[in-house]
């Protein structure tokens, strides 16, 4: 490039000066200006997203973690045979424990030297409500233990194990019926003998749901099978209806009105409330169909019918990603146009596909408002399915109807347990969306 100079023959006239095409212009600058600020304002706008998420993960990790210790007490229990024979004979069992165990943690308390005035019903208040039957169900499952003494991991109150993890302060029970300071005196003594001890707590992950008296032994394991069921369901109907019809839309179905509104009707229930989608479950599958409530079956259903739309339409981006010469070329070596889909294009489009499913299925798992409207929320999951028959027909919970459950009820240890449900939830989603990624990259190819 060169420079351009501009110069007069006249004599005498003005000599212009030199400018070369080097040189940047205020119009240039401008530009450039409005570039910088362009890309300012985008890396602006990602350090604001940044933020919210390092937000938004603190906030469910420091609510969450918790939920996955869980304050036990440690009492030797003496199973005598007399005083078994006369629990199972009681009306009220759980009482009779209830005395031996009041009995056991005095003894204990008196052999490491912690003093109290308290009578068994106010001592037994740091204690779990469901301690007796815990108690009981091992004397029934282990009948040869009875005459001997046996070391019992029980689990504490909600109050005691909320005081522990500093949920609950002292001051905060001046008008508590369950707890008052005293109690918490006993409890910090008995932590310094390590018969009060905090540990990994399995049975939030694995156990059932409990009811409202008893927030310390709810767990989300029922709810995850129930869950299972329901993306079976999904899995099983979603998937080979969602692509056959999306095979034929894009393959095969004529270019004509019909088909144009059919695709915009697709478009549009892809965009439809979920809630919507619970409306249509609760009145065709329960009121009209007469299946069960808070079913998986019913869940799984009412997920499908949401779920369809949007594995359809990335199936069909799919099959649009692969190069009409693929099918040119089998239909020219003699191929029937079923056998170009099924043999050529459909192996090619399968990791859009399987992408597009994963997806469809994670979405499915989080969704709460179309299993509120079948009933999936106001049923306490406390028991795991006999069965496979039993695990789609019986009622159940799923993990987000769990953690919507949770966090409505009264007690700060639900509450506590809600955030621990998101993050296991979340931990499922990571999984489902890491499967599709590495499905997309095994299976991708390249032309």
């Amino acid at each position: 490039m060169t420079d351009t100079i501009v110069t007069s023959n006249a004599v005498g006239a003005p000599v212009t000066k030199t400018k070369s095409l080097l040189e940047v212009d205020a119009l240039t600058k401008k530009r450039n200006a409005a570039e910088r600020r362009f890309k300012a304002y985008g890396i602006f706008a990602i350090l604001i997203g940044l933020f919210f998420l390092v937000a938004l993960l603190y906030a469910i990790l420091s609510n969450g973690l918790s939920a996955f210790s869980q304050t036990f007490i440690t009492v030797s229990i003496s199973l005598e045979q007399t005083k078994i024979e006369a629990a199972e004979k009681s009306i009220v069992k759980t009482s009779k424990y209830r005395a031996m165990i009041a009995e056991a943690l005095r003894q204990d308390m008196a052999r490491d030297g912690v003093e109290t005035g308290m009578n068994d019903k106010d001592l037994m208040k740091i204690m779990s409500s469901g301690a007796p039957a815990s108690v009981r169900n091992y004397v029934l499952a282990n009948p040869d233990k009875v005459g001997s003494t046996v070391s019992f991991d029980l689990l504490t109150s909600s109050r005691v194990d909320g005081y522990l993890k500093g949920r609950v302060k002292r001051e905060n029970l001046v008008n508590d019926k369950n707890l008052d300071a005293a109690h918490l005196d006993i409890v910090d003594q008995l932590k310094e003998t390590g018969t009060v001890e905090k540990r990994f707590n399995w049975n939030f992950i694995f156990g059932s749901d409990a009811s409202d008296s008893r927030p310390e032994q709810a767990g989300i394991g029922v709810s995850m099978v129930g869950s299972l069921f329901m993306m079976l369901v999904v899995l099983a109907l979603s998937l080979p209806i969602g692509v056959a019809a999306s095979i034929y839309l894009e393959e095969f179905a004529p270019k004509n009105r019909f088909t144009d509104l059919i695709e915009v009707n697709i478009s549009n229930l892809a965009a439809v409330p979920s809630i919507v989608f619970g409306i249509l479950g609760l009145a065709a599958f329960i009121q009209f169909a007469h299946l069960p409530q808070s079913a998986p079956l019913v869940g799984g259903l009412v997920l499908t019918l949401m779920t369809l739309p949007t594995i359809i339409i990335s199936t069909r981006a799919s099959l649009k990603s692969v190069p009409p010469s693929i099918r040119d070329a089998a239909l020219g070596i003699g191929a029937s146009k079923m056998q170009s889909v099924f043999h050529h294009v459909l192996p090619l489009a399968m990791p859009g596909i399987l992408t597009g499913t994963i997806i469809g299925l994670a979405q499915a798992l989080g969704e709460t408002a179309p299993l509120l409207l079948i009933g999936m929320v106001g049923f306490i999951a406390s028991e795991f399915p006999t069965g496979v028959g039993a695990g789609f027909m019986s009622p159940n919970s799923a993990m987000p109807a769990q953690i919507y459950e949770w966090a409505k009820r009264a007690d700060p240890a639900f509450y506590e347990r809600a955030w621990g449900g998101i993050i296991i939830l979340l931990v499922f989603l990571m999984t489902m969306n890491i499967i599709a990624i590495l499905l997309r990259r095994r299976f991708e190819r390249r032309w």
